[in-house]
């Protein structure tokens, strides 16, 4: 079979209206096994192309653009940029899919949709890998996020998106130009003889909005589906993760799902699963179950 991707979407409901969340899928349509993997705030399905070639022999690996990125619409109202509405969009996907369970992987804002979705009475995450985020998110990161997050950036060149992107993801580790150009291609737009960034900037607006009140609600809600979890879960982390603190992490492996935790030393927020090191942590893991 060919190992080439897939590009379809489906038809999602915010309550401004309809909207379409494009996805790449990978290995046999037909396969009963489905991951879906589940990217960043400011990233895109394409993230996970070199996991999803390496999983596609055991799933139809399914690996969504949130709404709002990529080759997704963008929504009438930015303050629907927020988790609630991706985990609506995410059981609209799966119901797609015609999946009875699935194995969930999510990078940060991902893990965020993946928590609050397996938390939840009756839910298809029957296996579930949380990347380098929790219920807890350190402010120091939020506000490095902040710094740059919906700011209008265009290239020239893609060259200049290339050193773009390598700055402000330094954390991410990649280790070559070639590797930094594999995630900056396609989180690209054509913009008359230039290039943007392939998200709405409006998804800062719910980001900005947020309080401290606001935040110690989020966060205790997060806790509380955390901790309502009961399929198995490992959580990865990158060693020197600015978001994912290691006592966070920590208090994860003891409470809720009781986590398994896996660190990677020498990255930051987040692992992009891009090494054998990283790929055979994840394939370990959800090939147990």
């Amino acid at each position: 079979m060919s190992n080439a991707p897939r590009f379809d979407s489906v038809q999602c409901l915010s309550p401004a209206g309809l909207h379409r969340m494009a996805y790449v899928e990978w290995g046999d349509p037909h396969n009963p096994r489905v991951l879906v993997c589940v990217h960043g705030l400011t990233r895109l399905g394409r993230d996970f192309d070199r996991l999803a070639r390496a999983m596609a022999e055991h799933y139809r690996v399914v690996c969504p653009d949130v709404v709002g990125r990529g080759r997704s619409d963008w929504l009438r109202d930015p303050m629907h940029y927020v988790v609630p509405q991706y985990v609506a969009d995410m059981v609209t996907l799966i119901a797609r899919l015609n999946a009875q369970s699935v194995h969930w992987v999510g990078t940060s804002m991902g893990g965020l949709i993946g928590i609050s979705l397996a938390g939840l009475a009756d839910s298809p995450v029957s296996r579930l890998v949380i990347n380098d985020v929790g219920p807890r998110l350190d402010a120091a990161a939020l506000a490095r996020i902040g710094s740059y997050l919906g700011r209008p950036v265009r290239f020239a060149t893609l060259d200049e998106a290339i050193d773009y992107v390598a700055r402000v993801a330094a954390p991410f580790g990649l280790r070559s130009r070639q590797e930094w150009r594999e995630i900056t291609e396609p989180a690209l737009r054509a913009d008359g003889d230039g290039w943007v960034l392939h998200y709405d900037p409006l998804i800062a607006m719910p980001f900005a909005a947020v309080t401290p009140q606001s935040a110690a609600a989020g966060e205790s809600t997060m806790w509380k589906l955390y901790d309502a979890i009961r399929c198995p879960t490992l959580l990865t982390r990158g060693a020197e993760s600015d978001l994912l603190s290691r006592e966070t992490a920590e208090l994860m492996t003891r409470r809720g799902a009781h986590a398994r935790l896996v660190e990677f030393a020498g990255i930051g927020h987040a692992p992009m699963f891009f090494d054998d090191e990283q790929i055979s942590a994840v394939r370990d893991f959800l090939l147990q179950g």
